[in-house]
């Protein structure tokens, strides 16, 4: 489907924010089924030449950017926006080696994954596949749609490589499905899609693990004093405000379950990044909040992309490399950024335990209460919470 063609079919409503475009209840699996589990992603460019086809699919998504234009209008805007933003755009990506590692490190979480359900399939007598499905790169949507469909996938489990639900990325991947379920491209089979695993306890397992390996660069004597600053892609405040978004509440659902599995006490804040165009947008940013832990006499600061699961142009190029300059500028001597969490067991154990649960007979995860989250941000409204894993 072109983006074209898909704007001119998509119409907000409720389903965006609360994901129910797909059940969440576990499938009926009988003996012999086929479960393909589909990985919802970004996805990035393989190439230089696919930065400005990238952009374009990423502008003309109204899940994400609403633009008040007919789409021939909008069409005309976004191709002339991607093209001349492709050039800058294409630099930082040259700076990280010409090309997304977010490919790359899907590819190897789907393999891993499937690794992984291969025992569960065995004891339910089913048998699993994974299939990548990149939003705005490739492999696509389609392209899953069309490989499940060749391998005779019966029954389908939609799981977001977003630990957070937002309308603009795990809603946005759910509309889109419902679109090619609606015109055949997608089979219309029994299908169920994860909501959330925001504060799953494998999830929070591979973060602090992560954290750990971040403390190690700093020198022994140094560790003590490093602060974490959690960073989470941005969203318009507007996103949260008037349309109820979730997304800010489970952000900080994922940081206050990490650090209360922390047994070092070590200070912390949350922050924001990516901002774009004049919109407000959930604060404080990143670069803001550095500065901020400079100016109170913080010198040592580990960054953990908290609502990324893989190393992207937004780890790499500008938490990495943009931000660090800014931070430096700040006042902070020494800066580190957090890998990825990658293809990291516990992650992969998350994952796996997330689609058993979708597969096999047993309540369906609630939200934890509200009452138990301390952490919040200054604009909170309370949209929702982290499903309850344990």
């Amino acid at each position: 489907m072109t983006p074209r063609a898909f704007l001119s079919r998509y119409r907000f409503d409720r389903r965006m924010v609360d994901g129910s475009y797909f059940p969440r209840t576990p499938l009926a699996l009988e003996p012999g089924d086929h479960v393909g589990i589909v990985l919802f992603n970004l996805g990035g460019p393989r190439s230089p030449d696919e930065i400005e086809p990238f952009l374009y699919n990423l502008f003309m998504d109204p899940a994400i950017i609403d633009i008040p234009l007919p789409a021939f209008l909008r069409d005309k805007l976004c191709r002339t926006i991607a093209r001349r933003r492709s050039a800058t755009v294409r630099e930082e990506y040259g700076l990280i080696g010409g090309a997304s590692p977010i490919n790359a490190h899907t590819e190897r979480q789907a393999e891993t994954l499937r690794e992984r359900m291969a025992p569960v399939g065995e004891r339910l007598g089913v048998r699993f596949s994974v299939h990548a499905a990149m939003r705005y790169g490739w492999p696509t949507s389609e392209e899953a749609a069309a490989a499940m469909r060749k391998d005779g996938v019966t029954k389908v489990v939609l799981l977001p490589l977003y630990p957070q639900y937002s309308k603009t990325t795990t809603g946005a991947s759910l509309v889109y499905w419902s679109a090619l379920v609606d015109d055949g491209t997608a089979d219309r089979v029994p299908t169920v899609a994860v909501f959330d695993y925001a504060a799953h306890p494998s999830l929070v397992a591979a973060f602090n693990a992560r954290i750990d390996e971040g403390l190690a660069r700093f020198p022994a004597e140094e560790r003590a004093s490093v602060h974490l600053l959690f960073s989470a892609h941005g969203t318009p405040l507007y996103e949260m405000t008037k349309r109820g978004d979730p997304y800010c509440c489970q952000v900080h659902a994922t940081v206050e379950h990490v650090m209360d599995a922390r047994t070092d006490g070590r200070p912390f804040r949350v922050a924001f990044q990516s901002k774009v165009g004049p919109a407000e947008w959930l604060t404080p940013s990143t670069p803001h909040a550095l500065e901020e832990m400079a100016h109170e006499g913080v010198r040592h600061v580990l960054v953990v992309p908290i609502a990324f699961v893989s190393d992207h142009v937004e780890t790499a190029f500008e938490l990495d490399m943009e931000v660090r300059k800014e931070a430096e500028a700040a006042g902070i001597e020494r800066y580190e950024v957090m890998t990825g969490l990658n293809d990291h067991p516990a992650f992969i154990e998350a994952l796996a335990d997330v689609v058993t649960r979708h597969c096999a007979p047993g309540p369906e995860p609630r939200p934890y209460p509200a009452a138990k989250r301390s952490l919040a941000c200054h604009q909170c409204r309370r949209n929702g919470e982290a499903s309850c894993w344990t």
